[in-house]
Formats: structure tokens, sequence, C-alpha cells
């Protein structure tokens, strides 16, 4: 691990800045900031291309950096000066940058306590490993970074430097503090199964994007949301846990539950499982997330057990969905293979959205490239981890460009 000290989270107020916050998570993080005000404040924050809901955001929490991904600082100018004016809001200037190394630049913000990365895809990894270098505490839901990243950015990490923010990761963090890593049997990591729970291979085949983005349980983004549907979301939790926790790939088992109360269980040597419920709603891992190890009264609503209620359990058909054995296979082979897979999932996924694929595509897309690429032979590091991005986006498109 780490050089670094065990890294010990500061009091409170935490000062937090937000990766990512025009997005899902970003949006749903400021809310439990502006609930929970006594015990946090908004340091810096980076938006997506929607610069008049970043410009508003900034009025409104009044960040001393803000960071754009659209390439003009003048444009994020403009729309912070209207965003004040409509607001009634003077003398607010702050530090303003923007282009593809903004949200970069606000995870290294050396005003902050920790930083909330919600952004989605590979380009997590930078803001990821600024905001270890800055010493601050990532609560992450950007699990992409820490994927393809691996051991890369478990190297950079002091012990306890990262906090999950998935609602899956979050409730295992919960479980495993019931005992002691050696007392670990197994981890389960639930999933709602998706839109396509049921379906055959054949009936997957015919799947629209629109269907594809009806989700039974969660609002996300295109990305996640589509994840979801292939089970590739539920591939990357897994290696997310066998990287969070250093728990063995054999013994992380996916679990189907459909009502999403569950979020994931721990196994214990004894033969007890401690589970972790809660109606699903993302402010209960954030907020833990942006203050662990402590809670945030009030975060979420709690089950109501004065009302009937049926919770089922079922496997996962592999068979069908198989891109979590894929992925297990892929962590397995070398320290860049899940670099492979999550860029060729990304470039499938655009693909299948713009009509060129078929939904089942997506994944035998992510297998065909796997098969295509041998490891780089040289020593594993961030410009290695970015190579190998590249060529499998780039590979991943010559497949699909063949198949139009």
């Amino acid at each position: 691990m780490s050089s670094q000290k065990t890294f010990t989270p500061t009091g409170h107020p935490r000062r937090v800045s937000l990766i990512g916050s025009t997005g899902s998570i970003g949006t749903q993080g400021l809310d439990v900031i502006s609930k929970a005000s006594d015990k946090f404040s908004v340091a810096a924050l980076s938006g997506g291309y929607n610069v008049e809901l970043l410009a508003q955001q900034a009025v409104e929490y009044r960040p001393a950096l803000v960071g754009f991904a659209g390439d003009s600082v003048d444009e994020l100018a403009s729309a912070i000066k209207d965003a004040a004016s409509q607001a009634s809001v003077s003398g607010y200037e702050p530090e303003l940058v923007a282009g593809e190394h903004a949200a970069t630049a606000v995870a290294a913000f050396g005003e902050a306590d920790v930083v909330l990365n919600g952004i989605t895809g590979a380009i997590g990894l930078a803001p990821t490993i600024a905001a270890l270098e800055a010493g601050h505490l990532l609560a992450l839901a950007n699990k992409e970074s820490l994927i393809i990243g691996g051991q890369v950015v478990k190297q950079i990490a002091a012990p306890g430097q990262i906090s999950p923010v998935d609602s899956e990761h979050s409730a295992l963090a919960q479980a495993l503090r019931s005992g002691a890593p050696e007392e670990v049997s197994k981890l389960l990591v639930t999933a709602s199964g998706g839109p396509f729970f049921g379906y055959t291979y054949d009936q997957l085949r015919e799947v629209t994007p629109a269907q594809a983005l009806a989700h039974p349980t969660w609002d996300m983004g295109r990305m996640v949301t589509t994840n979801s549907a292939t089970m590739v979301n539920k591939a990357l939790e897994v290696i997310e846990a066998h990287l969070l926790f250093d728990v063995p790939l054999e013994r992380i088992e996916p679990v189907v539950h459909r009502q999403s109360i569950i979020h994931s269980m721990v196994e214990f040597i004894d033969g007890s499982v401690i589970a972790q419920a809660s109606p699903p709603d993302m402010r209960l891992p954030i907020a833990l997330g942006i203050n662990w190890p402590h809670r945030v009264a009030g975060a979420a609503n709690a089950c109501d057990f004065s009302k009937s209620a049926s919770w089922t359990f079922e496997p996962l058909d592999e068979e069908v969905f198989f891109a979590v054995k894929l992925a297990k296979q892929a962590a397995a082979s070398s320290g860049t293979h899940m670099a492979v897979y999550n860029a060729s999932n990304e470039v499938a996924v655009d693909a299948f959205h713009e009509g060129k694929i078929r939904f089942t595509d997506i994944v035998e897309t992510i297998e065909h490239v796997l098969d295509d690429y041998t490891p780089v032979n040289a020593e594993l590091s961030v410009e290695t981890v970015l190579e190998t991005d590249r060529w499998a986006r780039a590979h991943a498109a010559k497949i699909l460009g063949a198949k139009a």
C-alpha cells in the first residue's frame, strides 16, 4: 500500500468537492449537503456540459472553485453572472477552470476535506488519483476508476482513504464492521436483475435502447442504466468489491434481489449473514460516503416494518447474462484486462444507443476485444492503464465498424 500514514478523516464541518455535480450522484450529493449544512459545506464543483445548472449550483453553494467540462471559461463565467443576477447575488467571483483537466483540478483543490467523485466512466481515473494524492477522503461513486486503475490506485491510497458510495459497496462496508477480515467467508452483491430479468438470450437480441433505459428501481444516467440492463454494472461492482475489501473473486457472488431493499450481504465463517437494508435511495450511501465512518441523521427514510413486504433472492443466470463471469476472468488475467473490459463496454454502449448494434452485441464486443488483447509488457502504471484504454477503444470501434 501507500507510504502515507493511515488516513484519518477530519472533524466537522467537512468541506466537500463534487466531481460531476450536474449528474445524478452530484445533484443528490448537493441535496445531502444542503440538508446537513451543520456538517458539510461545498469547497468546489465540477460539472458536465449543462452549464446553466452548474452555474445555478455555484451561485447557491458558493464554492471557491468551479470546473466546467466545456472548453470555455468565458461561457461558464457568463452563465454564473446570469445565475447570480437571477438570484440577486452580488460579489461572488469564484476561480474558474474549463476543459478536460477541470475535474482533476477540482479533485486536487487544497481547501477540500472530501472529494465525491460521481462522474461515470474511465474519465474518472485522473480525478480519483488527484484526490488521493492531495490527501483528501475519496467518496467513490466512479467505480470505473478503481476497476481500471486497480493496484495502481490502491498503491496511491492510504488505508481508509477511499469510502465507497455505490449502494452495494456501502452496504458491504457497513456489514463488514460486524467481524474481523479473517472471519469473512463470502461477499454477496445484490442485483435488481434489471429490466430483462428472466429473458432468454434470443429475447435480449431484440431489446431496444428505450427498453434498456427503463430500469425498474434506480434513476441513473444512460451508461450506468444500460450497464445495469446488461449486468455489466454488476460485473464491475464484483471487481470493485474485490479491490476495495481484498476478498478473492471466487468468494464474491451476485444475487438477484428484485426489491432492491437489501443492498448487499456479508457471510461470515460461522454461518451468520449480515445484510444492510433500506429503501432504494442513493442519499444514504452518499451521506455515509462523504461523512465516513459516521452516519448522517435523516439522510434517508428507513424501511417501514409496520407494513407487509416480501423480499426474494435468486441466482443470476450467468449463461444469459455472462458479463460477470467474463469480468472475473478478465480481472484474473492481468492488471490491465479490466481496462480493456471497461473501455470496450463504453464504446459498445454508445454504438447500441446510436442504433448501430444489437443489445447482445455489447457484451459480445467486450468478449471479442478481450480475446484479441495481449497485455503490454511494461510496469503497471497510470500511463500503462491509459494506453490500454486507448487501444481497447480503438479496437472496439474497429470491430463495431466491421458490423455496420
